[in-house]
């Protein structure tokens, strides 16, 4: 029996010692150098020329017949006259009428280039909302430290941002090692399909392969991960995929006072039920496993322990991300109903009914696997089951982090946002990124903006707004990602 509790107790510190030996390979926590000198920028004038353009409504609508192309005239006017040299030293196409698609000739012309994204519509406001907006949502004010609007967050400010680092290196003569497309859709809210759809399609058609593409989906956000109180940078490597399914049932009509054991209604809410109770199983990425590491040099040592020996405490892990809807995102695919319709009247038997999943596919679950899914747990052959084709697409393939590309973002954090931590991650949405995978060998998404929880409402919702020194900055890491560190 002595033997057995020796071996017992060896075993035990063995197994502590290797846990404690993965958490000390852990990285150290990332120091706070001062910063590098960022590009000096007159933020005042840069909030000034943003307010110009978030004045012009170029709003993407659902119905084509209500898109409007003369507010995108005006800006694609508009961005000539604000940015003179670009416009002169940069060759610029504009691609089915409203996107644009800029050339800046590099050093090299046998380094692959750079795709660098933004686009330039934005979502309506919900009518009859405008009035409880604190500043107009097309007024551009500048009011409060902040420029108001709607584009000031998603995702106007990203292109003007870009166009504002590149006039102001190209008056240095600045040019940059490698050729810089910059390519900004006009149809990014409502798929993208005539805008990035059509620029990947006519750059593929070209035969430019690009070292990477950097899009929207990444921020700096600040107290939003428990128990780490630094700005979080997440650049970002992969993207969710994205679907529609609809539910649909057809049935007898008649009288209420005489239904079935279940009716059209009742047996497409059953079906709905059953795919919110029974999930696709939950895992962790390549992404949010390297995002785990970088930021567990900042938590307790408990919770270091459970990342630096994640395939063993997965169940405890995957539990904790269960714990919320932004992080539960990230390691499952999601079924979110979204739209429900059945009957005319509350005594008629609905002679049809159908539900809306939308469906956000984690990387490594594709599309025949998802509707295998949602076909085995409905379980019912009166429910047909229909994916819809707008916006459909498989999850994006994950990029590596160590990579020259991926060091070059991660400098440009440091030197203009030395506070921040650089971390990773996936995009839970859908960014115009996706249409570009067939040019790219590397996509990246972030957007060098610090959001606070009370931002994150104001993306597509009300009070949208920007902070006139978080936009310049935008302005200073685009410059340094422009002009990389010798």
């Amino acid at each position: 029996m002595k033997t057995l509790l020796r071996l017992a107790l060896a075993g035990l510190l063995l197994f502590a010692a290797v846990l404690m030996v993965n958490t000390a390979r852990l990285p150290a926590p990332a120091s706070r150098a001062p910063a590098a000198s960022p590009p000096a920028v007159d933020a005042e004038a840069a909030a000034a020329r943003l307010a110009g353009a978030i004045r012009l409504p170029t709003i993407s609508h659902e119905d084509p017949a209500a898109r409007d192309p003369r507010p995108f005239d005006a800006l694609a006017a508009y961005l000539e006259a604000q940015f003179p040299r670009v416009h002169a030293q940069l060759q610029r196409e504009r691609i089915n009428g409203q996107s644009l698609l800029y050339r800046w000739e590099g050093r090299d012309p046998a380094a692959a280039p750079w795709l660098l994204l933004a686009h330039l519509d934005v979502v309506p406001v919900e009518p009859g909302t405008e009035s409880t907006w604190t500043q107009p949502p097309f007024s551009g004010a500048i009011a409060d430290g902040h420029i108001w609007g709607r584009g000031t967050l998603d995702d106007k400010a990203s292109a003007m941002a870009w166009l504002e680092a590149a006039e102001a290196l190209l008056a240095q003569g600045h040019v940059p090692p490698q050729t810089v497309y910059f390519a900004f859709g006009h149809d990014e809210e409502v798929g993208g399909q005539e805008g990035a759809q059509a620029i990947a399609a006519l750059l593929q058609a070209r035969g430019v392969q690009a070292a990477l593409v950097l899009d929207e989906g990444g921020a700096i956000t600040q107290g939003l991960v428990a128990g780490v109180d630094r700005p979080v940078a997440s650049i970002m490597a992969g993207e969710k995929g994205y679907a529609s399914f609809r539910l649909r049932v057809r049935a007898e009509g008649g009288h209420s006072s005489m239904p079935p054991l279940r009716t059209a209604a009742g047996r497409v809410a059953a079906a709905v039920a059953r795919v919110q109770e029974q999930p696709m199983p939950a895992r962790i990425t390549a992404p949010v496993r390297e995002m785990l590491r970088r930021l567990a040099p900042e938590l307790p040592l408990a919770q270091r322990v459970a990342i630096a020996n994640d395939r063993l405490f997965a169940p405890l892990l995957l539990r904790a991300f269960a714990g919320a809807a932004v992080t539960r995102a990230l390691t499952r695919t999601s079924f979110a109903p979204t739209m429900l319709r059945a009957g005319i009247k509350d005594n008629v038997l609905p002679a049809e009914a159908e539900a809306v999943i939308n469906v956000r596919l984690l990387p490594g679950d594709a599309m025949a696997d998802v509707e295998a899914h949602l076909r085995r747990v409905i379980d019912d052959p009166e429910v047909e089951l229909e994916r819809l084709a707008h916006f459909s697409g498989e999850a994006s393939a994950l990029s590596p982090t160590d990579t020259p590309e991926f060091r070059r973002l991660e400098t440009a954090v440091n030197a203009v946002f030395p506070e921040a931590l650089v971390s990773t991650g996936l995009v839970v949405g859908g960014t115009d990124a996706r249409h570009y995978g067939a040019v790219a060998r590397l996509r990246y998404n972030f957007t060098p903006v610090l959001l606070r929880a009370d931002d994150l409402p104001r993306i597509h919702g009300r009070d949208e707004r920007i902070a006139v020194d978080a936009y310049a900055n935008m302005v200073r890491w685009y410059a340094a990602v422009l002009r990389p560190a010798p």
